[in-house]
């Protein structure tokens, strides 16, 4: 990894580290509470089998226990035997709330890195989203996230407090018997070097994995978003076989992985049972020559096992973390990208807008070196209803993007009102444009929902008022649940008409001073077609409206026709115009086909 995405990287866990480092605290506290109720543990039955059951005198450091003991054998057992009781229950009290609050600060935290994961894709440009993989960018939202929280809380601070606890332990074990504890100390350099060695195979391991698993999700994404065209092409078991590919190749690396876990794992077993054996083997050699008692050995064999643990554990953390650093460098990578559409430093609102909306120069190209828009330059004035025509792929949407900045133009400039769009707000400019799409895009809620998308916090009144002007107020109605119907994802429960319908009224009602049309009359019947160039003419009305069509009776209708050919604008024309064209084309036609009988 690069030092300046390493650096990122950090920044971006100690920044969601931050916004809940009230809990981290409090966590902090039990862990340090868990420490010291595990290393009191054994030193009841320490003083139990040492001083009681073989009645050895008390030593300086146990002087506080006198008064106990001169109560009597019983009491002083029973006493003992209820503070190994409190211990554990205080212990066990510890660790709950630690587990608790950990967990907490860990959906906290997921909430805030997808939170702002989220907010930074939307702001990304569509040359981004036109080249990512959608299953892909769920799952770094969803589950890349998601492996972080255990990771850089609840494990980290178990991890944390098992170390405190070892660190506490080792002073007590030189404390006890120097020599022994250098048997313990020797071990961990090796258990270290396993440790790192594994870590780094296990990480890149994981990022494979990772990488196939968000590969994975993105062609179920695909083929989900595309199960018409599979079905009508019968591909099913094409695209099963892919997936299965693809899925093996996923459960391949996972196998992987989980192998050098496990090596990993009895490694640190072996390395840690050889130090166990060793310890006690000197232990109860020196025990014999009576230089240490059989409650020492108690003391050392209890935390031999919590001295370990921090290690066994380490192996079963490796690989959350190998996997959560790997998540965590997959959510860097999209944070790192600066969005193309950004606010100018002085960015004014677009506030009272007349509609003058015009095209000085423009050219664009898609990244690719061919240019789409050639020095495309035209004006609309406030009102005005201007026709955009012209074959497929001459770049007419291209002009609706630039309007509405999805995209700025390298060369040339758009203004609105004479000021340079890129001088505006953009969501304050995009509040004073009303859309409607070729292929109108729903949300798979009510239709209510839909409508008032146009302008959140809409009444009721409001949203049947543009229902009724979109000509979609009757056969909502006629619903089973009215306006409260919930309609299928992208609106596919209704049809083609009815959808253009819906978003017509989601224009309307955001009551924007310039519109833009987009092919609205683009696969439609006569019926909806009419129902549609009905509702449209409703909207347009007062308004600056530019139309993309190929429909040229529905431009019939408008002021001006731009006719676009090549990226370029090569004739301008009144309606009058362009409907004498259209009549004499159909009387061509006529006579030809007179002359072919």
């Amino acid at each position: 990894m690069h030092k300046d995405q390493h650096n990122r990287l950090k920044h971006l866990i100690i920044s969601h580290l931050r916004e809940v480092k009230g809990g981290l605290c409090l966590a902090f506290l039990c862990m340090f509470g868990f420490a010291l109720t595990t290393m009191a543990q054994p030193w009841p039955l320490k003083i139990i089998f040492d001083h009681i059951l073989l009645e050895k005198p008390l030593t300086s450091s146990l002087s506080f226990l006198e008064k106990i003991f001169l109560e009597g054998t019983v009491f002083s057992l029973i006493a003992l035997s209820i503070l190994i009781l409190l211990l554990a229950l205080l212990r066990g009290g510890f660790a709950y709330f630690q587990i608790f609050v950990t967990s907490q600060v860990g959906y906290r935290m997921v909430y805030s890195l997808r939170r702002e994961l989220f907010a930074h894709l939307q702001r990304l440009s569509l040359s981004f989203h036109n080249e990512a993989r959608t299953g892909e960018l769920l799952t770094k939202v969803s589950s890349d996230t998601n492996a972080l929280k255990d990771v850089f809380t609840q494990s980290t601070l178990t991890f944390a407090a098992n170390l405190l606890t070892l660190l506490g332990m080792l002073i007590i074990m030189f404390y006890l018997n120097w020599e022994l504890s250098l048997i313990v100390l020797v071990t961990f350099p090796i258990l270290g070097s396993i440790l790192y060695y594994r870590y780094r195979k296990i990480k890149s391991s994981a990022r494979r994995q990772r990488k196939k698993e968000g590969l994975l999700a993105a062609r179920v994404s695909e083929i989900l978003t595309t199960m018409p065209l599979v079905q009508a092409f019968g591909r099913e078991k094409y695209e099963e076989e892919r997936f299965e590919t693809e899925s093996e190749a996923t459960v391949a690396e996972g196998i992987r992985t989980a192998r050098m876990q496990a090596f990993t794992a009895r490694s640190v077993e072996v390395v840690t049972a050889v130090g166990s054996w060793a310890v006690i083997l000197f232990g109860s050699l020196q025990a014999l020559k009576g230089r240490m008692t059989p409650g020492d050995i108690l003391i050392f064999a209890s935390y031999l096992k919590s001295a370990y643990r921090p290690v066994r554990d380490m192996t079963k953390l490796l690989n959350r973390f190998s996997k959560a650093m790997a998540s965590a460098e997959r959510i860097s990578e999209i944070l790192d990208i600066e969005p193309e559409i950004q606010d100018a430093p002085h960015a004014i609102e677009a506030e009272h807008l007349q509609g003058e909306i015009s095209c000085n120069n423009v050219s664009f190209d898609y990244g690719n070196g061919t240019e789409v828009l050639k020095g495309v330059s035209f004006t609309v004035y406030p009102g005005q209803r201007v026709a955009l025509v012209g074959p497929s792929g001459v770049g007419k949407s291209t002009i609706v993007s630039l309007f509405l900045r999805l995209y700025d133009p390298p060369k040339g400039a758009i203004l609105i009102d004479g000021v340079n769009i890129k001088n505006y707000r953009r969501e304050s400019l995009l509040r004073n444009i009303g859309v409607v799409l070729q292929n109108s895009i729903l949300l798979g809620t009510t239709i209510r929902e839909n409508i008032a998308y146009g302008k959140p916090g809409a009444g009721t009144e409001e949203i049947v008022n543009a229902a009724k002007a979109a000509n979609a107020h009757d056969f909502i109605e006629a619903l089973e649940n009215g306006y409260d119907t919930v309609i299928g994802e992208r609106g596919d429960t209704i049809s083609g008409g009815q959808r253009q319908r819906i978003a017509i009224a989601r224009a309307l009602i955001r009551n924007a001073p310039i519109l833009i049309l987009d092919e609205p009359m683009t696969g439609l019947d006569v019926e909806s077609g009419a129902k549609v160039r009905q509702a449209l003419h409703s909207l347009m009305e007062g308004r600056t409206c530019l139309v993309i069509t190929h429909d040229l009776e529905f431009a019939a209708g408008l002021d001006s026709v731009f006719v676009l050919d090549q990226g370029r604008i090569i004739e301008r024309a009144a309606v009058e115009d362009v409907d004498t064209a259209r009549r004499q084309r159909q009387l061509r036609t006529g006579w030809a086909r007179a002359g072919s009988h």
